[in-house]
């Protein structure tokens, strides 16, 4: 019983994890509809800034915001310098729907070359400003951590965010109105472009914390060709489709479902499986429900 307790604190906290970076995948697929697949690059790259802070100032606490806010600022100059421009110039042809992905991918590359470039190859540490040994009930100790915690409270507080920001606000709705019909809100007064590069600055804030929270909660290394933020960029989109692309809410939904079903996957069958698992889940997900778990019309209201 207590095993698979901590199962399942282990599946929702890896689960977290994963919706960070779903987040920041469907705030992107909504204010533009890219797929952006450099966003495991922005977020190495924004952890990198927090490990300077880290390094001269030591101290997480004053990383982690200046690692979103650099996020929020590679993003936005990615989408302001490439992608506007991509998208102006790729609105026909036959691969006018696919170049953008392209080019996510390239930038990628590009972000790990000038990764390497500055800081070289070798890995560097951030030290996780919590312990990561679990609560203890008793003589059994919990897979609950006082880090594992901050991920929690963390992804709960920008999920009730963004939620906010998308329901409630101007704001929200000119994003949502811009991704779905940009010619018809141009005509009602919207500045689309600028509505897009604040999309995209939402979500290199979101990869930013989710780089910060996954290197603490890891062993601390960091590196250009870290495996941890390519995982979390796969898992991160599986989460994302299986959640539904237009849902924030379904985000945080299939990154739990996700992550609860590698743990029990990791724990009772075994750790090789743990990757094909997502891609079956994934399958199954898109033969069931191609939309995603929450479908687009409940994607709009989240």
């Amino acid at each position: 019983m207590f095993q698979i307790l901590n199962t399942f604190l282990i599946g929702i906290t890896s689960g977290s994890i994963y919706a960070l970076m779903a987040i920041s995948m469907v705030l992107v697929w909504r204010s533009t509809r890219v797929v952006n697949f450099a966003q495991a690059g922005m977020a190495l790259l924004s952890t990198y800034f927090g490990y300077e802070v880290v390094n001269r100032f030591d101290s997480y606490w004053l990383a982690l915001p200046v690692a979103m806010i650099s996020g929020a600022v590679v993003a936005a100059f990615i989408e302001l310098v490439f992608m506007r421009v991509l998208l102006k110039h790729s609105n026909s042809g036959p691969i006018a729907s696919i170049a953008p992905i392209i080019a996510t991918l390239g930038l990628l590359g590009l972000i790990k070359a000038f990764i390497g470039f500055f800081w070289g190859n070798q890995d560097v540490n951030i030290e996780s400003p919590l312990s990561t040994v679990g609560f203890s009930i008793g003589t059994q100790t919990l897979s609950l951590s006082p880090m594992k915690l901050l991920i929690l409270i963390a992804v709960s507080m920008l999920l009730l965010v963004l939620t906010f920001v998308f329901q409630k606000t101007n704001i929200g709705l000119a994003l949502r109105a811009s991704a779905y019909a940009p010619e018809i809100s141009r005509l009602a007064g919207i500045k689309v472009d600028l509505v897009r590069t604040f999309g995209w600055a939402l979500a290199g804030a979101a990869g930013g914390a989710a780089g910060m929270l996954q290197t603490a909660n890891g062993n601390g290394a960091l590196s250009p060709d870290s495996l941890e933020f390519s995982l979390l960029l796969a898992f991160g989109f599986i989460a994302a489709v299986i959640g539904g692309l237009d849902s924030l809410l379904g985000a945080v939904f299939g990154a739990l479902l996700l992550g609860l079903v590698l743990a029990f996957v990791l724990t009772y069958v075994g750790g090789s499986l743990v990757f094909i698992t997502a891609f079956v889940l994934l399958l199954v997900v898109l033969i069931v429900r191609p939309a995603g778990l929450i479908s687009q019309k409940a994607g709009r209201r989240a």
